[in-house]
Parts: structure tokens; sequence; C-alpha cells
């Protein structure tokens, strides 16, 4: 009965998608209407034959998600189906906001573990660190399941409360937690403070384009600009930033721009989404230099702020290219709660130019996508002449390269190395130098590799794993006895000494660690404020707002 009722529910819903589709019909040609509805009856007669015929029980609800999965995926990675139950993640998402006990999760040791409450949050009152494993929730074993499936289990509606029989990180004792649901805010803005030398530079990190970030970063801006009406310049940090809502990223440009400019405008394949975004007030302070901070996953509405403010020549942006997303997504609602988010228009900066990467309208033979050759990228001037490209991010005016961690780093982490150690370390150290201070000593470090000793922390570089193909491709084809003493060679020559690879990675090393140690203390507010500790980026963004001279030379188009 109930398969007959799923199979119902998806009959009316092809009926009202061809009666969407009728405006269409009058607007295409009548065979690419006709495509559309054969193609949605074949699906239909499809469906109904599997539930009748296939030998095993069919889960409606997911073969359907599997199906509108894999056809979206021909298509681009933002257009995606948002089931009922994915809801209240979509949500959180935009928002930054959900009801639950305030923190992050991860799997390990066969449970799910507290990975990073948030400051202030439920988790953070009840006594919960970083470590604690969660053995069950509301009396029933967490043992086997996923981080997913206990996320879920934990958010609920603020007031309500719940049951966790946690094993705690340091004692490895058992005890009954119960926690009241609240309504979680993750901040958009998790650090703001002054920086360089004379402490007279504003610094802000905006780590994702929710609703109403912008009123926060403002808000964090007037505070410093009341401690130091005469700062010389702000640093915006939109590093690792992957975007979010456009609206905030115009209401962002705003605080720098005055009002009626032109910021992004978007175009589509219907007339409707083809619209100008322009500022709507005046600007907070339209002189004030400015310097933006980007790198590689940089995207989206970031990609909006910094390529608009370099179009307008109202800001230098520093670091590396940025991510390439240049396409605008809008969500549609469905039947039964379920949502749509369709890309419907790609975006332009003031200068003209899109700085989406990959063209996923032109795949290759094999399915694979390629990004934009430099050959086919168009130039645009900005407000002030100087020359910037379409189709591939947005490069920054002052480039800073980025120093590249050895693999032995995601492995520690991976293997949660990095994690284990800063709870034997929080275990040892009841408290810590502020975040802006706190630094680890080489003694630390010698400490962190004698409580490696023993642990696996191995690892197969790219050039090793091609080897070891080669080896099992020459074994299959009976050739590989006579190459046996040339793979020998080249085995040994590939070969790493791990405690070498601890040693050349010392730097990298030392600052996980100490990211890691700073956020068990003040939480992710602290891990920012730490991070910016020998911050290259910064360090440049710094010396350039305190060369007056140097900046407008940037922005001068000569």
């Amino acid at each position: 009965m109930k398969m007959s009722k799923n199979l119902r529910a998806l009959f009316i819903l092809l009926a009202i998608t061809l009666v969407t589709f009728q405006p269409l019909k009058a607007q295409q040609a009548s065979d690419n209407y006709f495509e559309i509805s054969k193609n949605l009856e074949v699906f239909a007669s499809l469906f109904k034959e599997l539930n009748e015929s296939y030998v095993d029980p069919i889960e409606p609800g997911k073969a359907m998600k599997t199906g509108i999965d894999a056809m979206l995926a021909e298509l681009d990675p933002y257009t995606n189906y948002i089931t009922e139950d994915d809801i209240q993640n979509y949500r959180f998402q935009t928002t930054g906001s959900y009801g639950g006990i305030g923190s992050t999760v991860i799997q390990k040791d066969g449970f799910v573990a507290i990975d990073e409450p948030y400051e202030n949050s439920p988790t953070q009152k009840a006594g919960l660190k970083a470590g604690d494993l969660i053995i069950a929730i509301d009396g029933n074993s967490t043992a086997g399941k996923s981080v997913s499936d206990v996320s879920d289990f934990l958010k609920g509606s603020p007031g309500t409360k719940v049951k966790l029989t946690i094993k705690d990180a340091f004692t490895k004792a058992e005890s009954i937690k119960t926690i009241t649901r609240g309504q979680i805010k993750v901040t958009s803005v998790p650090f703001a403070g002054f920086v360089g030398e004379n402490k007279n530079i504003a610094y802000a990190r905006l780590t994702q384009f929710t609703q109403k970030c912008s009123n926060l970063l403002l808000k964090n801006l007037d505070s410093l600009k009341k401690v130091k009406p005469n700062m010389k310049g702000i640093v915006l940090d939109l590093r690792g930033n992957p975007g979010g809502l456009l609206d905030e990223s115009v209401n962002i440009c705003n605080l720098f721009v005055g009002k009626n400019q032109l910021v992004v405008s978007t175009k589509g394949k219907a007339k409707d989404w083809d619209k100008d975004f322009r500022t709507s007030r005046p600007a907070w302070d339209e002189n004030i230099p400015v310097t933006i901070l980007i790198n590689n996953r940089s995207a989206s509405a970031s990609e909006i702020v910094s390529g608009t403010l370099q179009d307008l020549d109202r800001g230098v942006v520093i670091g590396q290219k940025s991510f390439g997303k240049g396409l605008v997504q809008t969500t549609k609602s469905l039947s039964y709660n379920s949502k749509l988010k369709v890309t419907t228009a790609k975006y332009y900066t003031p200068s003209g130019r899109c700085i989406q990467a990959i063209d996923y309208s032109n795949r290759k033979e094999d399915g694979s996508l390629g990004k934009i050759a430099d050959s086919l990228k168009t130039k645009f001037k900005t407000k002030n002449g100087r020359t910037v490209f379409d189709g591939g991010g947005v490069e920054p005016d002052v480039k800073v390269e980025r120093e590249k961690a050895g693999p032995i780093i995601p492995t520690l982490f991976r293997k949660y190395y990095i994690f284990d150690y800063a709870i034997e370390y929080v275990k040892k150290h009841p408290s810590i130098a502020s975040a802006s201070q706190f630094e680890l000593t080489d003694a630390d470090f010698e400490d962190f590799r004698t409580w490696l000793k023993g642990k696996d922390y191995s690892y197969k570089t790219n050039a090793e794993k091609a080897l070891e193909k080669f080896k099992k491709a020459a074994e299959k084809e009976q050739y590989f006895a006579s190459v046996k003493s040339d793979y020998e060679g080249l085995k040994n020559a590939l070969s790493h000494d791990k405690e070498q690879d601890l040693v050349k990675n010392k730097k990298q090393i030392k600052m996980s660690l100490q990211n890691e140690i700073v956020s068990r203390y003040y939480y992710q507010r602290g891990k920012f404020e730490n991070g910016l500790i020998d911050d290259k980026e910064l360090a440049k963004a710094v010396e350039i707002l305190n060369d007056t001279q140097a900046y407008n030379k940037l922005l001068s188009g000569k």
C-alpha cells in the first residue's frame, strides 16, 4: 500500500510538471516539448515497472533521489536537489543558524566525538570538550553511526533536551550529560581587531556570506573605528570563503562605495534573470584604503566583492587567484517540502567580466571538464584603466605565493594525530597565553615527535602511487621480471624518511598544532586570531596600507 501511494504521488508530480512546461511549448519548438513530455512518460512507466517487477523491494524516495542526483550531475556541481530531510542543513548554510547543541563532530574510535564546541554554546556550558566521545544519545548506542546520523539526532528545536552518554577525552570515564538545545548562530565574522606594528589597521575575517553578515561586518568595523577614528586602512579577509548570498555581497561592497553604484549584473537564459544589482545606501567610508585577501578557495560572493572592488579601483586585492565561480543559483520550491537549487544565470562584475573558470556546457567525450584556456580569455578595463581578465577567477593585484605543505601534513590530520596531541597538551596545560601571543616552542615540537614514536604516519607520494600502478601493469603483462632491477632502483630513490619529513615540515606542523591547541582554549575566534601570526598575505597588506604612495600607485593604472 505504501508503494502505491508513492507511485500515485509520483504521477501527480509528473502531471504537474507537464502542465508547468506548457509555457515552454509556446516559446520553443514543439518537438522540444514533445521530447520533454515523452521522456517524462517513459520515466513514469519505467518507475512503475521497476516497482512491480524488480526482485527485491525498492525504496521509492531513495531511488528517485539517486536518479535526480545522477541527472543533475550532468549539469554543474551547484545545481542540487534538496530533500525535506536536508532542508535544515540548507537553511544553516544560508542563515548560519540552527537548533542544536552547538558543536561540530567527527568520526573517531568507532563512535562520534566532539570536534569543536562553539563558544557559549550548550555544549561548552555543559563542560564538553574536543575529543569527548558520544557513546549514546537518549540511551541509544552510537557505535558505528555516521557523523550525519549523529548530527541529525543532536539537532532539534531550541529548548528541547537531549541526554548524552559521554566518554571523557582526559579520564576515559563515562558520564551522562543532559543538554538543553539552543538556537545556534555561527558567526560569519569570527574575528575582527587591529593588526600591524602600530595596531592602527583594522582587520576583519568574513567566513561566509550568510543573511545579515554585512550588518555584522558593519558593526565590527564601527566598533574598531570608535576605538581608532584615524586608522590607516582595512584588511578584509575572504580567504577560504566559499560565498553565499549575492545580496550580501552587494551590501558589503556598499560599505566602501557610494549609493547607486553597479556591483554585479546577472544574465540567464530567461530575460527575468537579466538584472543589475546596485548599492542602495551611502557608503560607510568611501575613502579609507582597503585591501582584500583571497586565495584559491575564495569563491562566488567572495569573488563578487573582490572583483568589484578591483574593477572600481576601490581596493587592492592580495593573495592567490580565486576559485572562479561565476554562476548564480536560485532556490525553487518543489512538492513535499523539497527544493531545487538551480543555476539560473552567470554574474558579471562592473567591468563586464565573468570570472567563471569551468565551462560546464562543453564536456569532453569522456565526460571530463577543462578550465577556460588563457587564449580564450578577454581583456577588460577597471575604472582607472587597469587590465583585468575574465574566465578564470580574480587575479590578485599583488600575488603572494603560499608555502606548500608536504603530504605529511594531511596525513597527520587524517589520522587525528594533530587532534589527539592537542588533547594531551590541554590536559597538561590548564591555561595558555592569549590567542594573539601563543606560539609552540621547539621543545613542544620535540615533545610531539616523541609522542609520535611508534605511531603509523606513513604515506605514499603521487610518484610512489604511480610506480605501484606501473608494477601491477607490468606483472599483468608479464614483463616485470625484465625491469625489476630498474623498478627497485626507482622505488629506493623515491622512498622518504618519516623522521626527516617531520623535520622538513617543522614550521607547518608547528602552526597546525598551535592552531588546533588555541581552538581548545579560545574557540573559533582564537583560531583565526592565532592564524595571523607569521601570515605573509596579511604582512603584505599591512605593508601596502602603511605606504600611501604604493597603495595609490597600484590602483592608478599607470
